[in-house]
């Protein structure tokens, strides 16, 4: 699959962003869900251009994460902001990174993201609850480009 729009259908897409909603439900953290065709850049540097230009790491706590898809590649990248990062073990996205794999291989993508997105919003409420103070600092929609 090499088309962007291809990828998740409008149906899907919507259940992507419901997961987010759920997720950041038990977490001040803000989660959100990048997909482009390609990218010449090393992956992981791409993802790290597309955090800064979704100013995610202008959230108050620095406690956004981004799952990052380059769906021509089939690459994908569980991003951290540093806030995170400080707090948690190094492996600490591995079952993140695993659940999307998962489905994935399966070339069952919009569960794969769900899944993806839900195990980060469980991780993440332990170190970054929710609490009524909380507001959505970034949209939960799913970027294209």
């Amino acid at each position: 699959m090499s088309q962007v729009e291809d990828f998740l259908t409008a149906e899907e897409e919507a259940a992507v962003v419901a997961a987010i909603v759920r997720a950041e439900k038990n977490t001040s953290a803000e989660i959100r869900v990048h997909i482009e065709r390609h990218t010449d850049q090393d992956h992981f540097e791409r993802a790290k251009a597309v955090f800064h230009y979704l100013k995610m790491d202008n959230t108050k706590e620095e406690n956004g994460v981004l799952i990052y898809v380059a769906v021509h590649d089939k690459r994908f990248v569980v991003l951290g902001d540093k806030g995170i990062n400080t707090l948690v073990p190094k492996d600490f996205w591995d079952t993140t990174r695993e659940a999307i794999e998962k489905q994935f291989k399966q070339r069952k993508f919009m569960q794969g993201l769900i899944d993806g997105v839900l195990k980060a919003g469980e991780a993440l409420a332990e170190h970054f609850p929710w609490d009524h103070n909380n507001t959505n600092e970034l949209s939960n929609e799913v970027s294209k480009s």
